[in-house]
């Protein structure tokens, strides 16, 4: 896993993996000094401070396979069937409430074979989860997302995808799904002979506030950036 900071700006890379069982699957992560929160597990309950490490995954599948009796579960939860259905799993650690740059780097991670759609997660109590929400299909892949990871005294208790329309599209390559989201046509993506880069990358932000009532604010400021093309912006450190 790489790390670079710019500012309050952090990228972190990290590889995927088949999704396990019980969605153990861990990864070491960088400690740090300021650190107070032990729970690493993506699929366990913590109470955050400001700064902390926190631990969420992100699961790739079908969007079917995120529901069970028309309901949507945790992907923690065993009553989904996402074992043995190509479905892949993410695991990430920012450092709560610095706005970070998440992006997946991995020659073998396709998320239209893995089903094409992405969840957010973390947590047992709450089972925090995002809605489904589209990555690629057969014609297109869509490349920047924004995730709120917002919390109540510390715990979380909601993940959202932030939309702001199709205002960021530009270059030859962009072209708007939908009249919301920003996609490049898999034909000109490097993993179909094209000369794009379509690697996956999730600008990630907080809200609400931690075990001691401290605000986070870090949402306030990926909204300044909404005018902005994230891939754009930080496509030199993708290099």
């Amino acid at each position: 896993m790489g790390k670079i900071t710019m500012a309050k700006k952090k990228k972190n890379t990290i590889m995927v993996t088949p999704l396990m069982m019980v969605m153990m699957t861990m990864y070491v992560f960088v400690g740090d000094a300021a650190d107070t929160n032990s729970v690493y597990d993506p699929c366990s309950d913590a109470k955050i401070q400001r700064l902390d490490g926190f631990t969420f995954g992100l699961a790739f599948s079908k969007k079917d396979k995120f529901f069970f009796n028309q309901t949507q579960l945790s992907p923690c939860d065993k009553r989904l069937s996402l074992t043995g259905n190509d479905a892949q799993l993410a695991v990430f650690r920012p450092k709560v409430d610095e706005m970070s740059f998440l992006s997946i780097n991995n020659s073998t991670f396709s998320p239209i074979k893995a089903g094409g759609y992405m969840v957010a997660f973390a947590g047992r109590k709450y089972a925090a989860r995002s809605p489904p929400i589209l990555v690629a299909d057969d014609s297109h892949t869509i490349t920047s997302f924004t995730l709120v990871l917002e919390f109540e005294r510390g715990t979380l208790l909601n993940l959202y995808w932030k939309k702001f329309g199709c205002k960021a599209c530009s270059g030859d390559y962009s072209v708007c799904l939908n009249d919301e989201d920003c996609a490049v046509p898999n034909s000109k993506c490097k993993g179909s002979g094209g000369s794009f880069d379509c690697n996956l990358s999730i600008q990630l932000a907080f809200s609400g506030t931690d075990k001691h009532l401290q605000v986070l604010n870090s949402w306030y400021e990926v909204k300044n950036l909404r005018k902005y093309s994230l891939y754009a912006l930080f496509s030199n450190l993708l290099q």
